[in-house]
């Protein structure tokens, strides 16, 4: 289906009374945008492609057919690991107080891929009581009903060293440090780095860094390396280990996630 011209305008230029504003855009490998927020809350639907969403909530990967929602007014960064296609909406202040007040990446589903695409398809200046208006009210209401997906991971905020930690072990997840290593570079005992860590992010630290190196598992998928490939980049003992963490994190193997994307 083809996209409207008027889509592919920067939507910020007018604000408008549509209850949605489509945008379409495509990023280049390595694009990556500065800190910001919008007064809407954005819908960012991955066609091809992934991108990582940086808030204070927590860092949230975003492969093919996903889209992660982004409330209004909340500050955030986005990285475009390799060439990436997607598709984003913006919902009216009003409409956004319907969902989530918090970010969350959620599967797309056939339905909600149709709609999205034929809302991309009408002229931004639609009418409020016409067609692409109504298509625009279902959207809402898919985005109610959507399960999560497990694409979040948290991150320290109160604490700068052990952010500083989190953020190293993100740019390379493929050599994490030991327990030991950690809590001296966060110049802490082993027990109290434990008990902090869980304290800021939820999570343990063995747990935090496994779901680090899936995140990086996902971007590296997206761009369409072997599974073998990525489990020997990630330090895994071989793809089978690789496959069994991916399982367990995401209840499927990695050829049948990119499959139902």
């Amino acid at each position: 289906m083809p996209i409207h011209a008027d889509v592919f305008a920067d939507p910020h230029e007018v604000d408008r009374p549509q209850p949605i504003v489509a945008y379409a855009v495509d990023m280049p490998i390595g694009g990556q945008g500065e800190p910001h927020a919008h007064s809407r809350g954005q819908l960012v639907h991955i066609m091809q492609g992934s991108t990582t969403v940086f808030t204070a909530e927590g860092t949230f990967v975003v492969p093919p057919e996903r889209a992660v929602w982004v409330p209004g007014g909340m500050m955030h960064r986005t990285v475009y690991p390799i060439k990436t296609q997607f598709r984003s909406l913006y919902l009216r202040e009003d409409w956004s107080a319907r969902l989530s007040d918090k970010p969350v990446v959620v599967q797309v589903t056939p339905l909600l891929r149709e709609l999205i695409q034929e809302i991309m398809s009408a002229p931004r200046d639609y009418a409020l009581d016409g067609s692409t208006a109504r298509i625009a009210q279902v959207i809402v209401d898919q985005l109610k009903s959507l399960p999560d997906a497990p694409l979040q991971l948290p991150m320290p905020v109160n604490h700068a060293l052990l952010k500083e930690l989190c953020q190293s072990i993100l740019s390379c997840p493929a050599h994490l440090p030991s327990l030991a290593d950690a809590a001296e570079r966060t110049l802490m005992s082993q027990r109290t780095f434990e008990r902090r860590f869980f304290d800021e992010t939820g999570w343990s630290y063995r747990k935090w860094c496994g779901q680090a190196k899936l995140f990086r598992a996902l971007e590296l998928l997206s761009a369409g390396r072997s599974v073998g490939d990525v489990a020997f980049k990630l330090g895994y003992e071989g793809p089978s280990p690789f496959i069994s963490q991916f399982r367990k994190a995401f209840g499927t193997t990695p050829g049948k996630y990119f499959k139902t994307a």
